[in-house]
């Protein structure tokens, strides 16, 4: 939290990364003992999974059980609404991913709705897809391509009470755009895509972006590294978390 008691949930892209062994997660440390290893240190994870496959509902449940109170999960919506339909025509992929993503209850933080860099401009599509979902304040937008980056996107998001995903990447730099009660921040890496190991000043620097949000109204912030590359992510993440939490 910051010094004004708002949450800021901190976490990485993912758990499962066969190469964190002996980097992050122990040398003898069972795999099925991970996510219990990961989430005794951090609050909050992105599940990527979620974008490549559908999961029964019982993997839902089990996610629901093995999280502490106070844990949240952020889910991926699934490639084939945002990178195969391009949001067209999706409402039945929408509505069956919302009920699912619902059974985690209050460990459901929000949904990650990557836009695929070649979807047209089309704010009007934008605005019918997030309010296909059960609930659009539940929702935070990453855009692949600089041309949604626009005021009249902006006004379309904090009308609907979507956040807005600040991406950090090669090719981005990350803005702090604050459009519902939810921030949330994306590291990619800034000099190479998942492979950047971010330096105390960097780290630094998104931690006064992270406290600017919050100062512009937000009552969460999410921070996710998807710099998975040498465990980098973990070690990045946990870093953070003595900046924001001395």
């Amino acid at each position: 939290m910051d010094d004004n008691g708002t949450p800021i949930y901190i976490g990485t892209s993912g758990w499962t990364y066969d190469h964190w062994k002996g980097l992050f997660y122990p040398e003898k440390l069972p795999k099925k003992r991970w996510f219990d290893y990961y989430a005794a240190r951090f609050r909050a994870v992105e599940v990527n999974a979620t974008f490549y496959r559908a999961f029964k509902d019982q993997t839902y449940l089990n996610w629901y059980a093995r999280a502490p109170q106070g844990f949240r999960y952020v889910l991926k919506v699934p490639r084939l609404i945002t990178h195969r339909k391009y949001l067209q025509d999706a409402d039945r992929e929408i509505n069956e991913f919302w009920r699912s993503a619902c059974l985690l209850d209050e460990k459901l933080g929000a949904l990650l709705l990557q836009l695929h860099p070649g979807i047209p401009y089309n704010p009007g599509l934008l605005q019918s897809a997030l309010l296909a979902f059960g609930n659009p304040n539940r929702l935070v937008v990453e855009f692949r391509n600089k041309q949604w980056l626009t005021a009249e996107v902006h006004d379309l998001l904090t009308q609907l009470g979507t956040a807005f995903c600040s991406v950090d990447s090669p090719r981005d730099k990350p803005l702090d755009w604050v459009t519902s009660e939810i921030a949330y921040i994306r590291l990619h890496g800034r000099s190479h895509w998942y492979s950047h190991d971010y330096s105390s000043q960097e780290l630094q620097e998104i931690a006064h972006l992270a406290i600017r949000m919050v100062e512009k109204g937000a009552k969460t912030v999410y921070i996710f590294f998807n710099n998975d590359f040498e465990g980098y992510a973990p070690k990045n993440a946990l870093t953070l978390g003595e900046i924001l939490n001395p």
